[in-house]
Parts: C-alpha cells; structure tokens; sequence
C-alpha cells in the first residue's frame, strides 16, 4: 500500500527547508524499503509552522512541524508515516489545527489540499465549475451575479467588482482586454503569492469568466519579479488549462475565446497601481495616468480593459458556481464576502487567515495570531500596507469593515497585518513613511516627489535634538505638508502616505514628544 506524504513547494516552505526536507523523505523512504509517495503541495498558510509534513490516513491528514533535517530520522523511527501521533512534532488532523479551523476558506478552499498543476486535483474540488456555469449564461447574467454577491475589489480602493465589468460591458470597443494585478508590493502580504504558487487554476478560472463577462479575447497578469517560483508555477498553469480547453479559442467547446499572458514586473512599487501597471503592460516607464478617462473605457492600449487584483478574480469562480446570494451572506454592511488577512511582522503565529467580514483586530491578533514573537506587548498595528494607519490598542475591537475603517481614518487594503511590540519607535516608523513614498514616487505628481522629501527632512528635525526649540513650528509644517499631499497628488502613494504619519500624531504622540 502506498502512502502519502504532503510537503508544500511555496516560496515560504523552501526558504524554511520545505525542498531539502522533502528529499531527506524520499531517500529514507528507499532505505527503508518504504512505498511513500512524496506530493509537493501548496501551503495552508500556517507559517510558522513550516516546513508542515503531512501524512495521508483513513482519518484525515496528520499534520507535523516544524520539520527540520535533523527531526527526518527520527520521525521514520517513530514511524510517522503511519499517522503516529505520539511525537511532539505531531499537530493532529490538519483540519482540526485551530489556526485553520477557525477560518471561512471561500477563495482559498483548496489552499494545501491540491497539488498546485495537477489539473485533475483541481477539477476533483470543484474546478472550473463556475468558468462552466458562465459558459451557458449571457454576459449580463454573470455580470450580475457578481454584482448581487457584493464582490469588491481586494487591493485598495475596494470598489464594486460588478460595476467596473459592467461599464467595460456596455463600452462598444471591438477589443477589450482583462488585466489582472499580481504586483503585490504590500508590507506583510502574500495572499496573491499563495494562489499563484498553490492554487493557479482559480486565477485562470477567474480571469476566464471575467473575459467572458465583458466580452474581452485577451488576459494579461503582471507579476512581480521577486516572485520567480510563482511565475514559474503560473505560466505552466496557462500551459496546462490552454491544452486541456480552457484557455484559447473554443474554450471547453464553445463559441467563447479567451487567453492570458504573462508579464514580469521589474520591482517599481507605484506598478500596483493600476494606470501605472498599464503603463508598465504597454513598454512604457510606469507612471501614473491622470484620470479621467478610467481603465474601464480606455485602459490597456486605449481599450476598455478590467482590472482587478489576483484576490478579486480569484474570488469570482467560487460566485458563479454556489451563486451571488451564498457569497454574499458572508460579511456585513457594504463589505460582503471574505477577505485573506495575513498576519505578519513581530507576531507569534504568522500566516494567512480567510474570515468573512464584521469579525475584529483583535481577533486576529489574539486568537490566530497569538501575541508578539517576542513575548512583549503588542503596541502598534498597520493594517493595508505601507501606506496604512498604525492602530492602537484602542481600536482593536474595531470590526474588519471598509467603512468602517475608513471612518477611522484607516484602510483594509489588501489585508496585510504587521505588528509591532513596545519596542517600537513609532516617529521612526513615521519617517519610514515618507522615505518610502520618497524612494517609491513615479515622480509625476510634486506633492508626492516632492512632498515626500521634505517630509523626511521635517521629520528628521523633529529626531534632531538641537533644533527642540523650533518643535511646534515643524509639526505644524508638517501637517500643512500632510494636507497637500493628501490633497494633491495624482494617486494613493502620495494621497495616502500621511494616513500612518497621521495616525502616529493622533495616537502615539508621546512618542514624538520623546524625539
């Protein structure tokens, strides 16, 4: 009898040892006269648990980690792969770990379950339900349903999914194109990252059922070059559902034509924003567009173009194959569905967790994540990249909502958590701010090329200690400066870098008062 044993192949589970481990079980395996079959899974996104060995039983998944080198010998003389629990790199059943048990798995359902490019694996769960339920529809219908489940973008401005593939609908162009945004830049995020390396054929399934949606031919997806593996992975997926009828012309038989294409980014920050990422798309330095017109009546080449982030299409197979009105029942408000938050930075238990909207901060920070690494007291969250407010104590019980956040004078964003313990100087973390926009700035726009500079350079006099006297005058300057660049930059960069400075005035004061 043959048996299985799971070890992710992600770019987090092979920078922790996750190749290497699994090469010491297939030659121990051999020595020992076994028939074990090693699959190079996705993983489930509990980091700090890789590298996560798990074996297949009539129970369930067993899990084990973090396995090391060193644990490989001794885990075959207590023979693990025989769903020994008795060792103390035993977790149980996988899906019992409370970590993942708590979640709300929509978009990432098969996440650590499914080999990555093994197509049947994918069809087996459910793939490819949806992008077949769109086929037999009419382009309004599935523009509709995505409207009815309250989809909304899942990278920053969180508008309405729907009605960005509806004004790309009713444009009349003779081409269209699909764009899907895989440059995720965001501290302390890694959600794409996930489905492009674990679960490939939910983006395309994504991508597929957006073009058909709009009436769009052509797909293109913009990774980030630090994401060599996920590339890799991808563009063999494109390989795969291409030769199998699911991309090209007649897909899956029918009348409908629609394929995607893969373009590198080269590391610019400002590329996750979408008029500069079209730019980029197009062999041009990526630099933000003034809008009007959007990208939704002249976008990639002057055409009418959708673009949405990897989470946002990654979410619509899952609308069309359980329907607008079983997505929607997740969340509350304005914010409908689920969201990946992933949990980074000083934090014990680092990873991603799926939860429908409504649940809170604290939540997040206490019950999956478990407090600080470092044993410390938490003091600071950002929350949406780094470009979000830094959230006190105070407001963690805030529920993870858009407007309500907003309200707040924060983002949700992409759903990146970072954490900081006391440790922390948060006027550093107020100059980081800057510098960053500062390094990042497309240049296009003078509140934020500029602004950013001369936000460093306050910032740097208020840390300077022989200039105390002139205090009060370089934070007024400095809010005066906050106001332009919220005001009158071209896009997010420059418009939202103040939301963490600000944040830092509002709630951690004492700690400029100590500069």
């Amino acid at each position: 009898m043959s048996i299985s044993i799971y070890i992710p192949r992600d770019t987090t589970a092979n920078a922790r040892g996750a190749d290497d481990i699994a090469l010491l079980i297939e030659q121990s395996a051999e020595r020992f006269d076994l028939n074990i079959k090693v699959i190079r899974n996705s993983s489930r996104g509990l980091y700090w648990l890789e590298p996560l060995v798990e074996v297949d039983t009539e129970a369930g998944r067993i899990a084990f980690g973090p396995v090391t080198e060193k644990d490989v010998s001794e885990l075959f003389e207590q023979q693990f792969y025989m769903g020994q629990i008795s060792h103390k790199l035993c977790l149980g059943l996988t899906e019992e770990i409370p970590f993942l048990k708590k979640q709300q798995r929509l978009t990432f359902a098969r996440a650590g379950i499914t080999e990555p490019l093994n197509l049947d694996d994918y069809l087996s769960h459910d793939g490819f339900k949806g992008l077949k339920k769109a086929l037999s529809m009419n382009c309004q219908t599935i523009v509709d349903e995505v409207k009815g489940s309250g989809l909304r973008g899942r990278g920053g401005a969180a508008f309405p999914t729907g009605i960005k593939w509806q004004t790309v609908l009713d444009s009349s162009a003779e081409q269209k194109y699909v764009v899907c945004n895989a440059d995720e830049g965001d501290s302390g995020t890694f959600s794409d990252r996930m489905i492009l390396e674990g679960d490939p054929f939910v983006l395309i399934e994504g991508m597929c059922i957006a073009g058909i949606a709009v009436g769009a031919t052509q797909g293109y997806i913009y990774i980030r070059s630090e994401y060599p593996l996920a590339c890799d992975i991808f563009t063999q997926a494109i390989q795969t559902a291409r030769q199998a009828g699911y991309l090209g012309s007649s897909i899956c038989g029918t009348s409908h034509s629609f394929d995607i294409h893969v373009r590198v980014g080269a590391g610019a920050y400002i590329c996750g924003e979408e008029t500069s990422l079209l730019e980029s798309l197009e062999g041009k330095r990526g630099m933000v567009r003034v809008k009007p017109p959007l990208p939704a009546l002249s976008g990639l080449f002057g055409e009418p173009t959708v673009v949405n982030n990897v989470i946002s299409l990654a979410s619509v197979p899952v609308i069309l194959d359980k329907g607008a009105d079983y997505y929607e029942h997740y969340g509350q408000g304005r914010s409908r569905g689920t969201l990946p938050f992933q949990l980074a930075g000083n934090i014990k238990q680092s990873g991603l967790v799926e939860l429908s909207f409504g649940h809170t901060l604290r939540e997040l920070l206490e019950i999956f994540g478990q407090g600080t690494r470092t044993g410390k007291a938490i003091r600071a969250v950002q929350v949406g990249g780094p470009l979000g407010a830094y959230l006190p104590e105070s407001l963690w019980d805030l529920p993870l909502d858009y407007e309500l956040f907003s309200e707040a004078g924060a983002v949700l964003g992409h759903g990146g958590i970072v954490v900081f313990d006391d440790s922390i100087n948060m006027t550093e973390m107020a100059r980081y701010a800057m510098e960053f926009c500062a390094l990042e700035s497309c240049g296009k726009c003078t509140p934020c090329r500029i602004g950013s500079v001369r936000g460093v350079e306050l910032i740097d006099k208020l840390l300077d200690s022989e200039q105390q006297d002139e205090r009060e005058e370089h934070l007024n300057l400095l809010d005066e400066l906050c106001d332009t660049m919220e005001e009158g930059s071209l896009c997010a960069m420059g418009g939202m870098t103040p939301f963490p400075v600000r944040s830092i005035f509002k709630y951690f004061a004492q700690d400029l008062d100590k500069s």
